[in-house]
């Protein structure tokens, strides 16, 4: 059972959080089959009730336990110094503890005590750190998710004269925010990109307005920026937080030797407030961490942070086929170690091993990404304000979020009324208009012609702009060839993009 947060009406503030958060990991919840209900808060009053007849039966152990030596010692004669046999009967009792927790632990079902923090678990946060036994992979096997789960997930802008992996290096504002959404039942993960210029509320003391969604760790940690992105997509639920540091992703990216990407276009910038220095040329290349952080950030004027977005989920699915790779999968354990400097997060130990478990039995289709839907507002101050739309997008919020809104109406269009970028990847200009011609023939009316794609591709690909794989299936059925991806990569204003190949004859 996975704890929710039970959203207060009340506004929050940033001196809030703090108590927000500790109010939070006190909260259970009751789910059906399906389902999860946020419960009451208890009072700190009735808490105490609960908690306090368990610290006097845990005594009444610990004194019972202390005369068990004593009585071995007189009954059976033993002729040892009393000091030997305590360590005797402290080193076995540990051994024996040890093989007790390893064997519930591998029993006991994934998500069985995720409505129990670590002091009701009686864990502290440093043995939380330790790093992963050999013998926990090896079972990696057995460690399965039990229901969908949503996690949020920001790359953390850096922080002015704090130390990279320090708490405080990870106060700063979201550069980049993703939900991502497991379900084991459909073995599908969703990821839902959302722009760091998306306006929300956060409710604040002597403040009130609207801010971009990039501002709520900075003013209220991960607890205020789960609220947020929850509110704004109608209550979603957000089971889990990641928070990476500036150093996370490039020692990553170093650590698996590097990422093929493909670089669209030449990247030139450089902020000497921020020391963010960015040259890429276009082209593929193996970035190193530094690289791909650059490729990550670099932000050109006039589309806002959508082509960022775009860079960042290419980033994504460049990354985890190379953490697919034969080579790296014998380093995860390593890997995970590693990186615990550098992620900041609430999942716990069982929990990521049935993430990592789940991800390596994820068949490519199932894995699709989008962009959240919005707009860029004409009459706002700011040009890079994004504005949610989710007119019709009542599949996108059931698929990659889990909620459905009643009265929200689903896009029913058929293939041919959808908007079509054509893009030639074919190196042969004929094409482009050949297959328009074709389109038309086959009676879509909505079609247009977009710059051509810098990259020559041998195989046709669909790209399926606004996360529906269904429409993707539905166009490659009519084109009798292309490779569907399902991801916020093609040309922006479309439903669908064709990148024609070579195969095109």
């Amino acid at each position: 059972m996975i704890k929710q947060v039970e959203w207060s009406e009340n506004p929050l503030g940033s001196q809030q959080v703090a108590e927000f958060e500790t109010e939070v990991r006190s909260q259970q919840s009751q789910r059906t089959e399906n389902q999860v209900t946020p419960a009451p808060v208890a009072d700190s009053e009735e808490e105490d009730v609960e908690l306090n007849p368990l610290a006097h039966p845990n005594r009444r152990v610990v004194e019972s336990m202390g005369a068990i030596p004593n009585q071995l010692y007189e009954r059976l004669g033993l002729t040892m110094p009393r000091w030997l046999l305590w360590i005797m009967t402290v080193v076995i009792g540990v051994v024996l503890s040890g093989l007790l927790v390893s064997t519930l632990a591998l029993w006991t079902p994934l998500w069985s005590n995720l409505d129990r923090t670590d002091e009701d678990l009686g864990t502290a946060q440093d043995e939380v750190k330790i790093p992963l036994p050999g013998e926990l992979w090896s079972k990696l096997s057995q460690y399965q998710l039990s229901r969908p789960m949503n996690i949020l997930i920001m790359g953390i802008e850096p922080v002015s004269g704090t130390v990279d992996g320090s708490p405080e290096s990870f106060a700063g504002k979201s550069d980049t925010m993703l939900l991502v959404r497991l379900n084991p039942s459909e073995k599908s993960v969703r990821v839902l990109s959302i722009p760091r210029d998306t306006m929300i509320a956060i409710p604040e003391k002597g403040e009130k307005g609207l801010t971009k969604v990039s501002d709520a760790n900075a003013k209220g940690g991960p607890v205020l920026a789960a609220r947020v992105v929850s509110r704004t997509l109608n209550n979603a639920p957000i089971d889990r937080y990641i928070r990476i540091s500036t150093s996370g992703l490039r020692q990553l990216v170093d650590q698996l030797g590097g990422v093929e990407v493909f670089v669209p276009q030449s990247m030139e910038y450089k902020d000497s407030s921020s020391r963010l220095s960015i040259n890429l040329v276009s082209g593929w290349q193996t970035l190193n961490g530094e690289q791909a952080e650059q490729f990550a950030r670099f932000r050109e004027t006039g589309l806002g942070d959508l082509p960022r977005v775009q860079r960042q989920q290419a980033l994504i699915a460049a990354l985890l086929q190379r953490l697919n790779s034969p080579t790296v999968l014998p380093r995860l354990p390593q890997l995970t170690r590693l990186m615990r400097k550098y992620f900041d997060t609430n999942l716990k130990m069982e929990e990521m091993m049935a993430l990592v478990n789940f991800g390596l039995n994820l068949d490519r289709d199932n894995f699709q990404m989008t962009v959240l839907p919005g707009t860029f507002s004409r009459f706002s101050k700011d040009p890079d304000s994004y504005w949610l739309n989710m007119t019709g997008q009542q599949s996108l919020l059931n698929d990659y979020v889990g909620v459905n809104v009643p009265g929200l109406k689903p896009d029913m269009r058929q293939v041919p009324k959808l908007k079509i970028a054509i893009q030639n990847a074919s190196n042969q200009p004929q094409l482009t208009e050949k297959v328009i011609a074709y389109l038309k023939q086959k009676g879509f009316t909505n079609i247009y012609k977009v710059p051509d794609w810098p990259d020559t591709q041998r195989q046709t690909q669909i790209v399926v702009q606004k996360g529906n794989r269904r429409v993707g299936v539905d166009l490659q059925k009519v084109l009798g060839l292309g490779q569907i991806e399902v991801a916020a990569i093609g040309d922006l204003e479309s439903d669908l993009t064709i990148r024609i190949g070579k195969d095109w004859k």
